[in-house]
């Protein structure tokens, strides 16, 4: 089958485009790229891109799928579908479902439920440890060989220094990277939200920006003793962005992420004691929010990831302290991006390559780019676009979402997967034809 997106902007920052150009896909695949008309007389479906982007796949490196085990929160299926919807074409799950990711059936088991629910890809990150619990390596090899892309115990810090160290040089034989959550238990304490003035007058316990910095030192003096690979998640404090630039700096193969609600939201979300505003790491201070800023401007930090982390609304309906960490993504990553490009953080390009080049690097996966001869994972979006964020209207199971009400711009109008069209925006039903 033939198609044709024609009449759109394309970048592909991954080979320097960004031009007015049309896209003959055939079984699949991207055959040529030409400039608008060259394929009039081409008998094919027809896209119409007209004031829309057309750039690579979306890739999020940082989600949570929840299945198995936690199939009330989260399906590989009902995940996928707020993926695609979102622009996603790709997507790395970490390892804390039930039972854990650490051997290759369960590995197997998430890789065969993506390929049943037909959406977005699915590359599932295996556990560091067994059982997710920090004491013994888990069966990473295994894992490795049934498709896992990455190793990590996100959501909790490996405490075990020597652990890490041996996860590291084991990872080395794989050339897979280590994801990090990065949190000492002893100075985190529990707490809920950022330590500091706000949390002392809501009479929340806190947790201090050194949790996640010393974490981080540690785990770039590892990544130093062993040439590991090292990727810092959902990186939150001015220090820890500094920690890493200076880790690039000395050559060292250590890269990082940022969650859009560490450069879009401060501590102050909190008031009220808005459970939809807790997560791990926490909301930070104003201060931090513009290092996450310029860590993106000088390529600091890689790439931006969701940290997709859905919630049934009754672990979010209680106490603040009591309640579940994290919130969903997925829908709202694209337009938060784009505000950065809006308020000149950094270019259109320079976007897409944080959402999806760079991921694609770091995993070592063949996507993340238009080039002829390469799958058709593609994503067209309106960047002028105007839309309501409603929780309820989220294709994902849960609605756990820090930017209810909001109004975001920039909307996605149709996701491609390997030629398939997986989303199309219903507003413009009728025009992709």
């Amino acid at each position: 089958m033939r198609m044709v997106v024609q009449n759109g902007t394309v970048i592909d920052p991954a080979n320097r485009l960004e031009a007015d150009r049309d896209l003959l896909i055939e079984e699949g695949v991207i055959r040529e790229l030409g400039r608008p008309g060259s394929f009039a007389a081409v008998e094919a479906q027809r896209i119409d891109a007209s004031g829309c982007v057309v750039a690579p796949g979306l890739i999020d490196m940082h989600v949570h799928l929840r299945e198995p085990g936690y199939e009330y929160k989260e399906t590989v299926l009902t995940g996928t579908q707020a993926a695609v919807a979102g622009g996603f074409t790709a997507l790395a799950c970490m390892a804390n479902t039930s039972p854990v990711n650490d051997n290759g059936a369960v590995t197997r088991f998430i890789v065969e439920q993506a390929r049943a629910a037909g959406l977005a890809r699915v590359f599932p990150i295996g556990a560091l440890s067994k059982g997710l619990h920090g004491e013994e390596l888990a069966a990473i090899g295994e894992m490795v060989e049934a498709g896992a892309v990455a190793i990590s115990d996100d959501g909790r810090p490996v405490m075990d220094a020597n652990l890490m160290r041996r996860a590291l040089e084991y990872c080395s034989m794989f050339d897979v990277p280590i994801s990090v959550h990065e949190e000492d238990l002893h100075l985190s304490a529990g707490g809920s939200m950022n330590e500091g003035p706000t949390s002392v007058r809501l009479g929340i316990r806190g947790v201090p920006s050194v949790a996640e910095e010393v974490m981080v030192a540690r785990d770039i003096a590892l990544a130093r003793l062993t040439r590991g690979r090292v990727h810092i998640a959902h990186v939150s404090t001015r220090r820890a962005v500094a920690l890493v630039r200076q880790a690039k700096a000395e050559g060292l193969a250590v890269t990082a992420e940022v969650a859009p609600h560490h450069f879009t939201l401060t501590e102050a979300a909190v008031e009220g004691y808005d459970t939809h505003a807790k997560m791990s790491p926490p909301l930070r201070l104003a201060d931090d929010v513009t290092a996450m800023k310029e860590g993106l401007r000088d390529g600091s930090i890689d790439a931006i990831a969701t940290d997709h982390a859905p919630h049934h609304r009754d672990e979010k309906e209680v106490e603040f302290d009591q309640a579940a960490h994290g919130v969903t993504g997925l829908e709202t990553a694209l337009p938060l991006t784009l505000k950065l490009v809006r308020d000149g953080v950094f270019c259109l390009s320079e976007a897409v390559r944080k959402l999806s080049v760079n991921p694609a690097r770091i995993l070592g996966l063949p996507y993340g780019t238009l080039a002829v001869g390469r799958p058709a994972d593609l994503t067209l979006f309106d960047t002028r676009a105007t839309w309501r964020v409603d929780p309820l209207a989220s294709r994902s199971r849960s609605q756990n979402t820090p930017f209810a009400g909001w109004e975001l711009t920039g909307k996605v109008r149709l996701t491609m997967v390997e030629g398939r069209i997986v989303y199309a925006d219903c507003e413009q039903e009728g025009k992709p034809a």
